[in-house]
Parts: structure tokens; C-alpha cells; sequence
């Protein structure tokens, strides 16, 4: 693969796969399990941090092997081949495309404020209990179009990439701007804030822990850059660089949304919010009816560019599995592009079925946990790999290690503690399709034994 994403480019990819349209919803369930404005705006705090501290860590095992594949490799070289199968695994069955089904019907929901001819209730057909709306197929619509722009070049898909995230800002900045203003018209909806309010007196370590689900998956996908590791111009430097600008930008981002929201709007307001919009009641408020249309363009802007850097990254990790014997064959193929065309291809029919199943959202529930859990193992393989591989080329070392990546770890292990306890059914659901993956893996290595 050649060397052809720049620092912008990189960045971009950072940023656009983390944005879609959680910051715009995800707020008013977190309010209502944590009872109070301050408790709300310390779990996004405390969210800001976690992205950053795994970002940090990330950048150092990102530099020492710039490699198609990113976290799958880490894993890889850290473990074993077995824990990195279970990664790709885990990302192809669930994670990556049950993403990229959940973030393309959120695009076509709200493309219905729009076009009323895409909703849910118009059935394109119906069977039994299967059916198909129109809000699922132009959801497919959407993940097709993309995944066949992505088999140019690697460029290519970056320029789309970059004009997206690049309006996807524009639109989230002008969103806290218009909040921003609505607030300054109107002092008596001001919140202040309380510091007796900021407590978890009712709520213990692990409720609140349980509550920065939503927030830790809104700023989720930041990892996803470390896929197109191979294909980044030098590596050592710029992907480091993107992991810091884009993590740091976005965590800023979202932090300014959520006091906006507080600013602007009632407690009553953001927990009352129809299906959780916050965004949305943020710009009829200010905007009134046009409002809703005014948000539905910025989510589709932003859900578009997140389709788009979800599906060029993670066909790489199924192209390098594919090079290591555990994916199908074909999917280690390049075309003239010199792009993973099959991965993209076989990527995008699993998303489709997802999509036309509607079980991607139940099945994200589930992998939340196992999720935490490959972030902690791969963070953890920064002390692994130094102890294993010391002579190991590192261009940038984390900072203020080993403070940083063991401040991830056991603030990701209180998180997954408290799943355990207090959401126990997704969590050992989670743990269940990542064990699923270890027959199928001994099965594809016994495959490979015979073949030699």
C-alpha cells in the first residue's frame, strides 16, 4: 500500500469516525441516570479524558509498527495471534459493521424530516416479521455508495473524508454558536453551577460508571486511524499526531455541546427530549420549527462523513487478517487502487444484512463491554511490548508513561466492573460473541495446517 494520508487527511479520518450522531442524543438518557446537570458534565469530562489517555497510548504502538490493521497487529504482536483473530473477529461480526448499520439508519431517519417518504412505517415489504421500510434501504443506499467510492484510491476516499468532517465541524460549531446565543438572550434559563449538585450520593462509583456508556461510544472510533496505519506518510510521526489533534478537537467539541445544552436548555427539557433529540430541541428552541430541519441536515452531514471513515478503515483490519490466513482469501486482494475492494465489498454485505435484520442495535448493546475490554488489552500492550520487544523502534513514546496508560486501565476496568454488575446480561452477552470467535479461529488455523 502506498503512502499517501497526510497529517490532514489522518486527522480528518480521527475526527469523521468519531463525530456521527450520539453527541446529539446521548445526553438525555446520561441525565437521567445521573440526576443532575453537573454530574452530566463530568461524565463527558471524565469521557475527555479517557479517549485521550487511550489515544496517547495508541500513538506509541501506532509509531513502532505502522501497519495495515492497526489494533488487530498490536493485539497480534502482543498475545498472540489467537487474541488478534478474536479482535478482528469481534469488529467484523459486530463492532465495525453493526457501527456503520446503526449510524446509516440514523442518516436515513433523519433524511425522513425531509422526505416523509422515508420512515420507518412505509414498508417496502413485509413478510411475516420480517419487513422493510424505506428507512432501511436508503440506509443500505448510503453504505453502498460509500463502499464503492473507497475502491479508488486511498486518497480518494480521504478527500471525501476531509469535505465532510470538514462541514461536520462547521455544522457542530455553528450548532453551539446558535446555543451559545440563545443562552445570552435568555439569563433566567442560565444554569449556574453547584457544586453540592456534583455527587454521587444515590448513585455510587458504579452507576455512574454504568452511565458513560453513551458518552464513551459517542467518542468511540478514534482507534479506527490506526487501520490505515500502512497507508499513512510517515507514520512515526503524523499518525501520533492525528490520534492527539483529532481526540483532543472532538473531546473539545462535545464538552462545548453539552454546556451549551445545560446553557440553553431546562433539565426538563434535555430529559423530555423525543427519542433523547437534545439537538433537536436545542434548535427548535432556537430556530423554532425550521429548527428540526436545520438538525437534520447537520446529523445527516455528520452521520454521512462517519459512514465514510468507518468503512474505509475497517476493511484494512480484514485485509490484513485475510494476509494472515484468518479472513477469506480474497479479501488480501488489491485493486489497481490499491484498494482492499473485496474487504469493502464483503464488509458492506454484512452491514446490509444487519441493517435488513435491525438487530444491530441489540447486538451493540452487547459488545460494549468486550469492547472496553480490547481497549484495555491493547493499552496494556504497551507494557507487554516493552518488555517483550525492548529493541523495538519507537518513534514517540506515550507521555508520562507508565502513568498514562495505567490511569486507562484501571479507569476502563472500573467501567467494565460496573457492566458486570449492574448491566450483567449485555455484559456476559458481549463476552459470549467474542468466545464465538475462538472455535471459528482454531478452525480456520486447523484449515491452514492442512493447506501447508
Amino acid at each position: 500500500m502506498s503512502k499517501k494520508l497526510n497529517l490532514l487527511d489522518s486527522t480528518m479520518i480521527v475526527m469523521g469516525s468519531m463525530i456521527g450522531s450520539g453527541i446529539f442524543i446521548v445526553s438525555a438518557s446520561m441525565l437521567r441516570d445521573l440526576s443532575s446537570i453537573e454530574n452530566l458534565l463530568m461524565a463527558w469530562l471524565i469521557t475527555g479524558m479517557l479517549t485521550m489517555l487511550g489515544a496517547l497510548s495508541y500513538a506509541e504502538l501506532g509509531a513502532a509498527m505502522p501497519k495495515a490493521g492497526g489494533q488487530y497487529i498490536y493485539l497480534k504482536e502482543a498475545y498472540g495471534k489467537l487474541y488478534g483473530f478474536l479482535y478482528g473477529w469481534t469488529l467484523f461480526t459486530v463492532i465495525q459493521t453493526g457501527t456503520i448499520a446503526a449510524v446509516a439508519v440514523a442518516f436515513a431517519k433523519f433524511a425522513g424530516v425531509l422526505f416523509p417518504v422515508v420512515s420507518e412505517k412505509n414498508l417496502i415489504l413485509s413478510v411475516g416479521n420480517f419487513s422493510i421500510s424505506t428507512v432501511q434501504l436508503l440506509g443500505i443506499v448510503v453504505i453502498w455508495i460509500l463502499t464503492l467510492s473507497n475502491f479508488r484510491s486511498v486518497k480518494s476516499g480521504a478527500l471525501v473524508q476531509n469535505v465532510f468532517t470538514i462541514s461536520k465541524i462547521i455544522a457542530l460549531v455553528f450548532v453551539i454558536a446558535a446555543g451559545v446565543y440563545y443562552a445570552i438572550q435568555a439569563p433566567s434559563m442560565n444554569w449556574q453551577w453547584n457544586w453540592g449538585n456534583l455527587s454521587l450520593e444515590g448513585l455510587g462509583i458504579g452507576l455512574f460508571a454504568a452511565a458513560l456508556v453513551g458518552s464513551i461510544f459517542s467518542s468511540d472510533a478514534w482507534n479506527n486511524i490506526t487501520f490505515t496505519a500502512g497507508e499513512i506518510d510517515a507514520p512515526e510521526k503524523n499518525l501520533p499526531r492525528a490520534l492527539i489533534f483529532g481526540t483532543g478537537g472532538v473531546t473539545v467539541l462535545y464538552l462545548l455541546a453539552n454546556l451549551v445544552y445545560v446553557k440553553a436548555l431546562t433539565s426538563a427539557q434535555i430529559e423530555g427530549a423525543e427519542f433523547d433529540r437534545v439537538g433537536t430541541v436545542l434548535m427548535n428552541t432556537v430556530f423554532g420549527e425550521i429548527g428540526a430541519m436545520l438538525m437534520a441536515i447537520v446529523i445527516m452531514i455528520s452521520t454521512f462523513g462517519c459512514i465514510n471513515g468507518l468503512a474505509l478503515s475497517g476493511a484494512r483490519v480484514f485485509y490484513a487478517m485475510a494476509k494472515d490466513g484468518y479472513f477469506l482469501k480474497a479479501a488480501a486482494q488489491l485493486n489497481k487502487q490499491e484498494a482492499p475492494q473485496k474487504a469493502l465489498v464483503m464488509q458492506a454485505v454484512w452491514t446490509s444484512l444487519l441493517t435488513l435484520s435491525g438487530s444491530y442495535g441489540d447486538l451493540l448493546d452487547y459488545v460494549v463491554f468486550a469492547v472496553l475490554i480490547f481497549y484495555i488489552l491493547t493499552v496494556s500492550g504497551v507494557f507487554v511490548l516493552r518488555a517483550k520487544m525492548p529493541n523495538l523502534t519507537r518513534p514517540y513514546k506515550v507521555f508520562a508513561y507508565p502513568i498514562v496508560p495505567a490511569l486507562y486501565i484501571i479507569i476502563a476496568l472500573i467501567i467494565c466492573i460496573s457492566l458486570l454488575i449492574y448491566k450483567p446480561n449485555y455484559s456476559f452477552g458481549g463476552l459470549a460473541i467474542v468466545l464465538l470467535g475462538v472455535p471459528v479461529y482454531f478452525f480456520m488455523k486447523r484449515k491452514e495446517i492442512n493447506e501447508q
